[in-house]
């Protein structure tokens, strides 16, 4: 494994401007992340604090470690729907369990380099993930129109025309003042001045402190394995096999989420940034931070997109804004509660309903009536999914469903052109020989017809698994049968290893793997068992 690149700027000189900068984008970070962070414990059935302390605590590991400088990490609601079920159940402090088991897998998978395999992921996954994530960042707005303390209620008559004037004031603001200044960041100067607005006139709108009080002590380590009362009046989870196999299935699937979306989350801020690499060291440091935050009373957390597009759009390019984030964040629970707690809802709402607008692909609306009817539809059912169910179903959907296209379109392919040379008919293969189009390999050759000694010419074809040694055996027993003989011609050395590995070939040589000597190999029937 490469040695990481900790530095806090590895692409930017630390001037005084980039310094402001990365400070005043951390600010805005942490201002949109405190509803964010309050909004998630409440769909995980924890309280306020432990959403805080986890967003706090995973923004500040991943800032500091992270797999690259620029994305955001903290509680999110695609781990918060997984938590509920948990929570409900068996209670918070096997939550924290769990979120050290889970950090503890995805530090393995990183260790392993599993993180490689997010490079598997097509591109119409990509835009169904964005896509799909925009929208749901843009539901998850809607509960802040709900009446304070009435989650059935929405707000109506003059409160809502009142909630929804100050969010397209920010949006406003947010969208006008790059076009004249970039001393600030624009999503921070919305956020001062609804706010402003909103405390000098006395404006009656839902703020953060209606959502939840926000004021808390600095977090300390909390052993959440034990017998006896934990923390919120909860019993601690025994340190047994039956805890292990109680929060074994949610931490695997909290794991799984947390690394897809935070992967997928890190080739979305390198396209943006122009950074590369960092996948391994990303899963580790979201593993350490989850380790961490379990013992701290957190409930875990990745990155998150919405954030991660806030810092980058504000100028956020270094690990410090990431590290300013989180530290102003510990700033607000410890010292500034009463102050934030006074800033109305509806300015960060603008702030996300923007971040929504630059999220979604909208070039993807254009080109799906250009791009192949599969890229289409893959497109579409991940966005779908996303929305549906969650991020990670639907990106193991896209997949497979993707997948599936090409073995189909692959095999379609497969094809052959026959000659006559020197007595033989020579079967000249192209396309690639796998599992999708071993079958139509095998409905190429006219066995009844052809001469006694047949050549299959690979120089335009691959063999490349077990079904397609299957269909060249199930070739040379017909063959055999009515006393033919079958060579294989120009077989890459991969091909060559390959076959001779499974005991196909009669002739233990290397063929020139640049095809100037052809060499002919029988062809053993019979290794696999089956005609």
């Amino acid at each position: 494994m490469e040695r990481p690149d900790l530095r806090l700027s590895p692409n930017d000189d630390l001037t005084p401007s980039r310094i402001k900068t990365e400070l005043l984008s951390g600010l805005t970070v942490a201002l949109a992340l405190v509803p964010e962070a309050v909004a998630f414990a409440f769909v995980a059935g924890v309280h306020p604090l432990v959403g805080l302390y986890a967003a706090f605590m995973v923004g500040l590991i991943t800032a500091v470690i992270g797999g690259r400088p620029g994305m955001i990490s903290g509680a999110t609601g695609a781990l918060a729907v997984v938590m509920v079920a948990l929570v409900a159940e068996h209670g918070v402090e096997y939550l924290f369990a769990t979120v050290v088991l889970m950090g503890i897998l995805q530090i393995f998978a990183g260790v392993m380099h599993w993180g490689k395999f997010i490079r598997l992921v097509p591109h119409p996954v990509m835009l169904g993930f964005v896509n799909g994530l925009a929208i749901v960042i843009f539901l998850a707005q809607m509960t802040q129109f709900k009446e304070p303390g009435n989650p059935d209620a929405w707000l109506s008559g003059a409160s809502l025309y009142m909630m929804l004037g100050l969010v397209a004031l920010t949006m406003l603001i947010i969208w006008g003042l790059p076009k004249l200044t970039s001393f600030i960041p624009a999503p921070l100067a919305g956020i001062g001045v609804v706010a402003g607005l909103v405390i000098a006139f006395g404006i009656d709108v839902p703020t953060v402190g209606d959502m939840a009080s926000i004021k808390g002590s600095l977090p300390s380590f909390h052993n959440p394995f034990g017998t006896g009362e934990g923390l919120y009046g909860t019993a601690l989870a025994p340190f047994t096999l039956e805890t292990l196999w109680i929060i074994l299935p949610y931490a695997v699937i909290l794991a799984a989420i947390g690394l897809i979306e935070s992967l997928l989350t890190l080739n979305l801020v390198g396209e943006m940034t122009g950074q590369r690499g960092g996948a391994s060291q990303e899963c580790i440091a979201q593993g350490t931070s989850n380790v961490i935050t379990g013992f701290f009373g957190g409930m875990g957390g990745c990155a998150m997109i919405g954030q991660s597009m806030i810092n980058v759009r504000s100028g956020g390019r270094t690990r410090i804004a990431g590290i300013a984030a989180a530290l102003f964040l510990l700033l607000f629970i410890v010292v500034a509660s009463s102050w934030i707690e006074m800033i109305p809802l509806a300015a960060l709402v603008g702030v996300m309903f923007m971040v929504v607008i630059g999220t979604f692909a909208w070039n993807s609306l254009k080109i799906l009536r250009r791009v192949p009817r599969t890229d289409a539809f893959v497109i579409l059912l991940v966005t779908a999914v996303t929305v549906a169910e969650d991020l990670a179903v639907a990106v193991v959907v896209g997949v497979i469903v993707s997948a599936l296209a090409y073995a189909w379109n692959a095999a379609a392919r497969i094809h052959a052109v026959t000659r006559e040379e020197d007595g033989a008919k020579v079967y000249d293969v192209e396309g690639p020989l796998f599992f999708g189009s071993s079958d139509g390999f095998i409905e190429l050759f006219d066995v009844k017809n052809d001469p006694d000694l047949v050549v299959i010419e690979f120089a335009r074809s691959r063999v490349v698994d077990q079904s397609a040694l299957q269909a060249i055996e199930a070739v040379a027993a017909k063959y055999e049968a009515l006393g033919k003989k079958v060579q294989l011609r120009h077989l890459s050395r991969d091909c060559h290893d390959l076959l001779t590995k499974a005991g196909h070939l009669m002739v233990d040589s290397d063929d020139d793997p640049d095809y100037e000597v052809a060499v002919d190999y029988s062809v053993k029937t019979g290794i696999l068992g089956g005609h």
